[in-house]
């Protein structure tokens, strides 16, 4: 038989079943509380990183097209063209801009920014075409469509001449745009959100007005308000 002072030794080196479920019991109570704390902080911490995401895309989306818009060079359609390629739209706009890229070779390509509409909502996508001298009944063949901004964001364009006064439109004129605006609003809302800006072009006018005698009115002429497809200022 074993002396009171082995089973004393005994009880003295493991748990009883009332310290096992006692035990058992604070860590239940412990996970418990770890659980319903991280019930309550992980949503806003998955919503706070999904706006951190979508504000990052934005922008990296915006200094996209600002970057294009202000390389934008005066180059007609074809020989025969007396203006440049330049359709400007509110929520579209094409022109040509000196290629760039690994892959590109050295030359002009026709970038196209407009609103299109997919199974995650309204996005403004970037693409582009080759430049080559095309027929006025001929039509750029786009590809390479990349997504700049997607909803909850819209994005919308308006342009500028040396007046400053904004147009819906621009297109027809003999010119570029002084100015584009780059405007951003909540699509849920309308709101015209901060990060909107504009795009400063750098060449806005042909080679001739620097051969011209009297450039000034060389210029004066291109900006004539008078010209067809220069809408009401805005």
């Amino acid at each position: 038989m074993r002396s009171s002072q082995e089973v004393a030794a005994g009880n003295e080196a493991g748990f009883t079943l009332i310290e096992v479920l006692l035990a058992t019991l604070l860590m239940t109570v412990i996970l418990g509380a770890l659980v319903t704390v991280t019930a309550q902080w992980l949503p806003n911490w998955n919503r706070g990183i999904a706006q951190v995401q979508r504000a990052e895309r934005l922008a990296l989306g915006l200094n996209r097209i600002l970057a294009d818009l202000s390389v934008a060079e005066m180059v007609p359609l074809n020989g025969e063209a007396k203006t440049p390629l330049f359709e400007g739209a509110e929520l579209s706009v094409t022109f040509v801009r000196t290629a760039v890229g690994p892959n590109m070779r050295p030359g002009l390509e026709v970038v196209r920014f407009l609103e299109k509409a997919d199974q995650q909502g309204l996005a403004m996508v970037r693409e582009r075409a080759p430049f080559a001298p095309l027929r006025e009944d001929e039509q750029l063949r786009f590809a390479d469509q990349v997504v700049l901004v997607r909803s909850p964001y819209r994005v919308s364009f308006s342009y500028a001449g040396p007046d400053q006064v904004w147009q819906r439109t621009w297109r027809g004129l003999g010119r570029l745009p002084d100015t584009i605006r780059v405007t951003v609003r909540d699509a849920a809302t309308a709101r015209v959100l901060a990060v909107s800006s504009a795009a400063i072009v750098r060449v806005n006018a042909p080679a001739d007005c620097a051969r011209a005698r009297d450039p000034k009115f060389c210029l004066s002429e291109l900006s004539n308000p008078g010209k067809p497809g220069r809408e009401a200022p805005l």
